[in-house]
């Protein structure tokens, strides 16, 4: 038995390696993606005031701080039994769709681009954001820099400030834009929208023009069969902010849809020993291990699963994109794991004609920006979609008003099932008895769980077990007489 370890595994947020073993013959018998960090948050958000949970849910990650906010203001919003002003509710979704192009664009251009833009091919030291930028050249390298900021600067603006926002309040929000700032933001929106068409140009481009690039997408090495998760709007088109969660088989028929209160009728999640993250599954068809195919619980809810979820976009440039992917890769739904970076892509492009759509709204620096609570809070749930998956809070208060209770699934939690298979199926696929290991190789392997842009962090909520622990006893002569584990 030979073992193959990609440790640490490259851009992405948190800690993690690829473990592949290897049989007597050479062939791939197994490979884990295993997480060895714990964050812990649900337990010691236990005995804080509730309406502290917007402030300290977002500190999970100094990546998608915005995500856990906006998911907690909308639990508060449930536990106090108050609707936020419309004004609110505008302001709140048009800082979440700024937060959507600035965390695409980084995972696009910085994390992943590198895989198709330089190939896997390339040497390592151009494997990176400097050889992309070598690459595709400074302008639209300022135009990626430029993207970050300006919408980094909406954050800021609306939300209080640029990372970890403070503006989320139980039935509305804590200030309203002046006309300058929406002016300002106006513009930004428009310059989003043309970055996010100069961008599937780019890809276009660069990938789908090139057949060894398409062929990979289209390979079974790249490949799982799964139900797909997305959050939608009363038309089935793809939202961020608010809706019910709805999923698809892997023939693309609508199996659920769920309001955020009965996500519990719909999910569960299950431990394994080896990791420190929680593998979520459906329910009604239960858990069956690392499998996929109509009869196995595992879905996915990445930026390809909330399309394949959806019947459409709600904006027009967007679903002009959405129609040209699926009749590019041969008809919904696609299950082609490299395509979520085009599926990323054309999120990009939704949510920067949907700012466009918010910020032009007359509503938009309207004084009605809060509906003052007067229910004791007791529980609530919270859903919106994070980049890399749909994020469920829930909160359960006590008699004085402090969390009891705390659940919270993650998006990467709802896709850890599936990057696991996904990386062994790329080993399967790429490992040949005989063969060199090379970089090379092993950066394909890792491109197999990119696409899902984790965040290891967010994702780790289970103590498996016991904790391992190893004791040895040693002589004088340093010579170990005696070894213990658990």
């Amino acid at each position: 038995m030979r073992k193959i370890v990609i440790d640490p595994i490259t851009r992405l947020e948190g800690h993690g390696k690829i473990t592949i073993f290897l049989n007597d013959e050479g062939n791939v018998a197994n490979a884990y993606l295993q997480i060895p960090e714990l964050r812990g948050f649900e337990k010691f958000c236990e005995g804080r005031p509730v309406e502290d949970m917007p402030q300290i849910t977002q500190r999970i990650c100094g990546v998608c701080p915005e995500a856990h906010h906006v998911a907690a203001a909308k639990t508060l919003d449930d536990m106090f039994q108050v609707e936020p002003t419309s004004t609110a509710r505008k302001l709140r979704e048009l800082l979440y769709n700024a937060f959507f192009v600035t965390d695409h664009t980084t995972h696009f251009y910085i994390l992943a681009g590198a895989d198709f833009i330089m190939g896997p091919d390339a040497p390592v030291d151009k494997r990176n954001i400097l050889g992309v930028i070598a690459k595709v050249g400074m302008e639209l390298a300022g135009k990626v820099i430029n993207t970050r900021k300006d919408n980094h600067w909406i954050i800021q603006t609306v939300g209080g400030r640029q990372i970890h926002p403070v503006f989320g309040l139980p039935g509305g929000v804590s200030k309203r834009i002046s006309a300058d700032e929406r002016q300002q933001i106006e513009e930004i929106a428009k310059r989003n929208v043309e970055f996010a068409q100069l961008s599937l140009k780019v890809f276009d481009d660069i990938v789908l023009k090139n057949k060894a690039y398409l062929d990979m997408i289209l390979s079974d090495t790249f490949t799982h069969n799964t139900y797909s998760m997305g959050l939608v709007d009363d038309k089935n088109r793809v939202n961020f902010y608010d809706g019910k969660v709805r999923v698809v088989d892997p023939d693309g028929k609508e199996f659920v849809k769920y309001a955020p209160r009965d996500y519990l009728e719909h999910i569960a999640e299950h431990v394994e020993p080896w990791s420190y993250t929680k593998f979520t599954f459906l329910k009604k068809i239960g858990w069956k291990g690392f499998v996929d195919g109509k009869d196995s619980g595992v879905y996915r809810a990445t930026p390809l699963s909330r399309l394949n979820a959806a019947d459409g976009m709600a904006t027009p440039l967007a679903q002009e994109e959405y129609v040209k992917m699926y009749s590019t890769l041969g008809g919904k739904p696609i299950h082609h794991t490299l395509a979520t970076h085009w599926a990323r892509l054309i999120e990009i492009l939704y949510s920067s004609e949907r700012m466009l759509e918010l910020v032009q709204d007359k509503e938009i620096t309207g004084p009605n920006i809060r509906n003052i609570p007067t229910h004791k809070p007791t529980e609530g749930v919270g859903i919106v979609e994070a980049p890399r998956g749909t994020l469920t809070h829930h909160y359960i208060a006590d008699e004085k008003g402090c969390i009891k209770k705390c659940n919270l699934i993650v998006g990467t939690t709802n896709n850890q099932a599936a990057l696991l298979m996904s990386v062994k199926r790329a080993a399967e696929g790429l490992i040949k008895p005989g063969q060199d290991i090379t970089e090379s190789l092993l950066d394909q392997i890792e491109m197999a769980w990119r696409p899902y842009d984790p965040c290891m962090s967010c994702s780790t909520h289970s103590l498996p077990g016991q904790l391992p622990l190893a004791v040895s006893v040693v002589d004088s002569r340093g010579v170990t007489i005696k070894k213990l584990v658990r």
